[in-house]
């Protein structure tokens, strides 16, 4: 290893505007300690939502005062090794999910928050802590079952197209709304049941027409409208889950003026759930298991985004390219 710097993204100021609050600095590569690694980055997985609020400084339950590190899942390979290291060598490949950790050529880390996997490919940036998250949310928080019928929004994004499979390995009839012709062909390929375009049709109608019983499960990370048409749409005893709300990531929250939520579950026994990861912590290490399984025994695709984006200084472009709705997969940068 000949370098002595490295470069890394950090928010140097909080800000609105992800570009205006992010920047590249270089620092000196630092020396894994007892029980430490130092990982060279590959690839990292972006999450255009996340990064956004916090550097707004909207996270709730994350306090931080500028400058702070970004970027949150990685994948590489272990280039040294503190003392007392077991269980990893040098040259085994790892990902990576510490906040601070993603946005940058090299990390030093607890050598016990590692996964070990056969190579650094950016495939398996889909898998933690995008497909963990999808996983968790449809079993814990959704009480997935089988037989139901469970619709997925933004269903061709990083955590979408993960949810869409998991939905239909669980053996469940599975709707995906999406944006595009290109978006709709990845959710046939994926095995998808019913596939609406809301730019060329109507959401609240199919479902109307299509599922006049009502929909099971509703895994929604868009919001706004599309939230509003969801809880209209609920079955008997349906739950909906809120992954997230990436139509007011890069605005200010819509207000809205109509009778309290309750009308419309009351009477249908239905539910709204909130998921956010940190919650349901004890349930990551099992479910990110399942996943890797899955992946490696060929039962689960992933999609990554097949736009380049190339080195830290890439990220504003690839953060502003996931919140523009193009990305068909998960958006990675290379590193």
């Amino acid at each position: 290893m000949n370098a002595e710097t490295y470069r890394k993204l950090i928010a140097k100021q909080l800000n609105q505007d992800f570009r205006s609050a992010v920047e590249v600095v270089e620092v000196p590569i630092a020396k894994p300690a007892a029980s430490q690694v130092l990982i060279k980055n590959k690839f990292a997985g972006i999450n255009g939502g996340f990064d956004t609020l916090l550097c707004r400084g909207d996270v709730p339950y994350v306090n931080l005062i500028s400058p702070f590190d970004l970027g949150v899942e990685a994948v590489g390979e272990i280039v040294a090794m503190g003392e007392d290291v077991k269980d990893v060598q040098i040259g085994d490949a790892v990902i990576t999910t510490a906040r601070g950790g993603g946005y940058r050529e090299y990390q030093v880390i607890d050598a016990n928050s590692v996964v070990k996997v056969r190579q650094a490919t950016p495939e398996l940036l889909t898998l933690m802590p995008t497909g963990v998250s999808a996983l968790v949310a449809l079993e814990q928080a959704g009480e997935m079952k089988n037989n139901e019928v469970v619709l997925v929004t933004a269903a061709a994004g990083g955590t979408g197209h993960i949810a869409v499979q998991l939905a239909k390995l669980a053996g469940n009839h599975v709707i995906g709304t999406c944006s595009s012709e290109a978006k709709a062909k990845l959710l046939r390929e994926l095995g998808c049941d019913r596939i609406i375009n809301y730019r060329t049709e109507n959401l609240n109608q199919i479902l109307k027409e299509e599922y006049p019983n009502g929909i099971d499960l509703i895994f929604d990370c868009v919001g706004k409208q599309v939230f509003d048409t969801c809880v209209e749409n609920l079955a008997v005893r349906g739950r909906l889950v809120v992954v997230g709300f990436i139509s007011e990531y890069a605005k200010t929250p819509e207000k809205i003026s109509q009778p309290r939520i309750y009308h419309q579950l009351f009477w249908k026994a239905a539910s709204v759930r909130g998921f956010l990861m940190p919650h349901y912590k004890e349930h990551m290490a099992q479910a990110r298991d399942r996943l890797i399984h899955l992946f490696y025994s060929g039962k689960l695709k992933v999609a990554i985004d097949p736009t380049q984006f190339n080195g830290v200084e890439s990220i504003p472009d690839a953060v502003e390219y996931l919140l523009s709705g193009k990305n068909c997969g998960k958006v990675v940068v290379r590193l």
